[in-house]
């Protein structure tokens, strides 16, 4: 990738945006219909993605990455996405090494970071979500015991895409019994796990079949051990850790929403020039024309405050508040955006070959993942409106 570290000026992110569309040029509907047929994984897609640098955006320049900010990033997500590509096969290898780049130590920075970027070692996995817990993070049950020179960790995550296709996998685990520590959200460690090495030593990996081809595997652990120097940062205080790097997934979700908004409305535009009912473009009548332009002002509103989530986050400013308000909004205006587009289209939107209910599939999980709607909601409430806690 040859847009250097510069500051997101607009040159810069207009000459990333090209560089984007052309790679996913190469990659045309009927690429990604034959891998949503197959349930197959989109293993040319992640590596042209690799060789070109664009998962690498957000490692500094000094372990082979581009160095540049969540602007940047967020460009390259979006055009994916307006491309009618889909991100979602590899965009958590953007920002889960955060948490490594964060709160790693030297070492293990020196070690891991230069191989995600060259792409020898793809970070895509994310054990956090558990059955029994969900969102409740506090209360997950996968523990990890510290003996000796390593962990030993059993228990269970579900959701966790991409596991297949990871060679590593950052997990949150209890290193402290729930009723031993004196703060709810102490006790809980973040750790590198070594995929490769632990699927024959108690790792067991069970893919969930979907609505959409989103690799999402339920993970298993067995008495599998963890070598104690794969711990980041301090015992005990991952949870912190995990939080931290929840406002850069939800600020480039948001603009992946984007991204599939103006796709919808460019496909539900064209369809309306071109497609003609008694005598005269269906894009004529106002029944057509008002929800496409409905659904393009609440995209570009949606927007702004997408926008405005990256800038303070790069400016370092406290966004939690902008980094869920971006999400909701960026989620909701794309799905009103694809409900528009299959209407525009009729009996043609539930046709494969039109990529809309494949893209239609694929957006609908944005109002769920990686955090459901109303959990941003009761956010909004509590911490930012001040009204009591309701969950």
């Amino acid at each position: 990738m040859n847009a250097g570290s510069e500051t997101a000026g607009d040159t810069d992110l207009d000459q990333i945006r090209e560089a984007v569309r052309a790679l996913c040029a190469d990659f045309p509907g009927e690429y990604w219909r034959e891998k949503d047929r197959e349930r197959a994984y989109p293993q040319e897609f992640v590596t042209a993605l690799t060789e070109s640098g664009f998962l690498a955006c957000l490692i500094p320049e000094e372990y082979g990455g581009s160095g540049l900010d969540i602007t940047h990033a967020g460009a390259i997500l979006e055009e994916i996405q307006r491309a009618g590509c889909n991100g979602g096969a590899c965009h958590a290898q953007m920002y889960t090494m955060g948490t490594i780049l964060r709160h790693g130590s030297d070492e293990q920075k020196q070690h891991w970071l230069p191989k995600i970027a060259s792409g020898e070692l793809r970070l895509q996995a994310f054990g956090v979500t558990e059955p029994t817990s969900g969102t409740d993070t506090l209360s997950l049950r996968t523990t990890a015991v510290k003996k000796g020179d390593k962990y030993i960790v059993n228990g269970q995550k579900v959701w966790t895409s991409r596991a297949e296709y990871s060679d590593l996998m950052l997990l949150l685990a209890r290193t402290t019994p729930k009723d031993q520590v004196e703060k709810r959200t102490d006790g809980l460690s973040v750790m590198v796990v070594d995929m490769q090495a632990a699927k024959n030593n108690g790792l067991t990996i069970r893919p969930l079949e979907t609505m959409m081809n989103h690799s999402s595997c339920e993970v298993f652990f067995d008495d599998v051990e963890v070598p104690a120097e794969n711990l980041i940062g301090l015992e005990g205080k991952g949870f912190r850790y995990i939080i931290d790097g929840m406002n850069a997934e939800r600020i480039l979700i948001a603009h992946e929403c984007i991204g599939d908004g103006r796709w919808f409305i460019d496909k539900g535009t064209a369809y309306a020039k071109d497609r003609n009912v008694f005598g005269r473009p269906i894009g004529q009548n106002q029944g057509i024309q008002f929800p496409i332009a409905r659904a393009y002002a609440h995209i570009e509103s949606a927007n702004l405050m997408v926008k405005e989530a990256a800038r303070k986050f790069d400016a370092g400013e406290p966004c939690g508040p902008e980094a869920n308000m971006s999400k909701m909004l960026a989620s909701e205006a794309a799905w009103e955006a694809a409900e528009m587009c299959v209407q525009t289209h009729g009996g043609f939107g539930f046709a494969a070959e039109y990529d809309v209910e494949r893209k239609f599939r694929e957006t609908r999980l944005y109002q769920v993942a990686p955090i459901s709607t109303n959990l941003i909601l009761g956010y909004i409430g509590e911490h930012v409106l001040g009204l009591p806690r309701s969950y």
